[in-house]
C-alpha cells in the first residue's frame, strides 16, 4: 500500500497553567516560580533540559503577570530598555545560547541593571547552568553565577506517562493505556524523547494508516532511542 502523504495539523500544545502536569519532579520549580518575593534581586533562573516544561511554566507566568517574553539571542543594550517598565517583568527564553554573542550579552547585562533599578522581575530560561554557557563579558558572568536556579529534573514515574498522555492529547489522538504504560517502562525518561516519539507516530500512523499500537510504539523507539545509542 502506498505511503499517504500527511500534513502536519498538529493543534497547539495546551499551555495554560491547568494544563501543566505538577509531581514530584518538578513541584519544586513551580513553587519558586509562584514565590518572586523570594527571589534575590527579582531574578530568577530556570534550567532544565530539552522539552522539560520550561517554556511551559514561564509561558503561564508571563500571562498572568503581562511580562513581555524575548528570545535571548535577539537582546541588545539598544532594544532592553522598552522590555521592563517600572515594576514590571520579563522572561528571556534559551538564556544559554547568549554566550559568544557579544551584543546580546551586552543586553542581558543591561536588563539585568534594569531590574534591580526598576523593581521588576527578570525570568531566565536555559537547558545548561549559566557557568556553561561561554558567557564572555565578566561582569555578566559573576552576575549570573549567583543567580537563584530553579532546576527541572528529568521526569519522575508519575510525570513521564501523564506526559505522553498529553502529548498524544495535544494531536487529538486517543491511544490504548496500555501503550503508554509499556513505552513509560521502557523508554528513558527525557521529556525530548517523548515529545520526538509521540511526533513520529502520528507521522507513521497517518502514512501507512496504521493504528499507534506496541508494535509500532517498539519500532519507533528502537529508531530514535536505540540500546547502543
Amino acid at each position: 500500500m502506498a505511503r499517504q502523504l500527511t500534513l502536519d495539523l498538529t493543534m497547539p500544545p495546551a499551555s495554560s497553567r491547568d494544563d501543566f502536569l505538577t509531581t514530584g519532579a518538578n513541584r519544586d520549580a513551580l513553587a519558586m516560580l509562584d514565590a518572586p518575593e523570594r527571589w534575590p534581586q527579582g531574578r530568577l533562573m530556570l534550567i532544565g533540559g530539552p522539552g522539560a516544561g520550561k517554556s511551559h511554566l514561564a509561558g503561564f507566568w508571563a500571562a498572568e503577570r503581562d511580562a513581555q517574553i524575548v528570545q535571548g539571542w535577539t537582546l541588545n543594550a539598544g532594544n532592553v530598555d522598552e522590555l521592563m517598565p517600572m515594576g514590571g517583568a520579563v522572561v528571556v527564553e534559551d538564556g544559554h545560547e547568549i554566550g559568544g554573542n557579544p551584543a546580546a550579552e551586552q543586553g542581558l547585562f543591561h536588563l539585568w541593571n534594569l531590574t534591580g533599578a526598576r523593581q521588576g522581575l527578570l525570568l531566565i530560561t536555559a537547558q545548561l547552568p549559566p557557568r556553561d554557557w561561554g558567557i564572555v563579558l565578566p561582569d555578566l558572568r559573576s552576575r549570573l553565577d549567583t543567580a537563584a536556579q530553579a532546576v527541572l529534573p528529568p521526569p519522575d514515574e508519575a510525570l513521564l506517562p501523564a506526559v505522553l498522555v498529553k502529548l498524544f492529547a495535544d494531536r487529538q489522538i486517543q491511544v490504548a493505556p496500555e501503550v503508554v504504560d509499556w513505552l513509560a517502562l521502557r523508554m528513558d525518561r527525557d521529556l525530548d524523547l517523548a515529545r520526538r516519539l509521540v511526533a513520529a507516530m502520528d507521522r507513521e500512523s497517518l502514512a501507512d494508516r496504521r493504528a499507534i499500537t506496541r508494535r509500532l510504539a517498539a519500532e519507533l523507539l528502537d529508531k530514535l532511542a536505540p540500546p547502543d545509542a
